[in-house]
């Protein structure tokens, strides 16, 4: 497995299925930014009135026309058996809740602070385990990353405006400098 951050922004994103595991599969990708369209024949949860629409009835084949990536939530094997097929024809990422073996990527644990997201995966083993991992992590990272990361992102594209290269700069003393509350403007130089 790779792992990969993926903006989703405007992405169509397609999720079969109405349940709990849904509705936190949703949660996710709305905060990535992405264009949701449930599919179900049966509302078991509360769905999202931020997804752009609901279609109330079962998957059909041509359901995942347009897709970036979907999400198959139906707890029925020869439903979710139809979906891989249809996902595999057209090269879309798919994640068969609670089936690794069937998916091509998978959620992960995820701890955000700004700009700064720290995430963690058990390719599908344990989502419990990557959600331990996580919260273990989170509890020993610097409180202040989310300004840290706005300040390198400010000084790296001030660099970038006035033609320098920021190739050979020794960005991890800045990063150590801001971490730990200093303000030096003057970055050193990796030899």
């Amino acid at each position: 497995m790779f792992p990969l951050v993926v903006d989703l922004r405007n992405r169509r994103v397609v999720v079969i299925g109405a349940g709990r595991v849904s509705a936190q599969k949703v949660a996710q990708l709305l905060a990535a930014g992405a264009r949701i369209t449930v599919i179900t024949g049966e509302v078991l949860v509360p769905v999202s009135s931020e997804i752009e629409s609901l279609v109330l009835r079962p998957y059909e084949y041509g359901d995942l026309d347009g897709a970036f990536l979907a999400v198959s939530a139906t707890g029925n094997k020869e439903v979710d058996d139809r979906i891989v097929t249809e996902a595999g024809e057209r090269n879309i990422l798919l994640n068969v809740v609670d089936d690794a073996v069937r998916s091509n990527f998978f959620f992960t644990a995820v701890h955000r602070d700004g700009d700064v997201v720290v995430s963690v995966s058990t390719e599908g083993a344990s989502p419990a385990l990557a959600q331990w991992v996580r919260d273990v992590v989170a509890t020993v990272l610097p409180k202040n990353l989310a300004v840290v990361a706005q300040r390198l992102r400010a000084e790296r594209h001030a660099l970038h405006s006035s033609g320098q290269s920021t190739e050979n700069l020794a960005w991890m003393v800045r990063v150590e400098e801001l971490i730990n509350g200093g303000d030096a403007v003057a970055m050193p130089v990796v030899k």
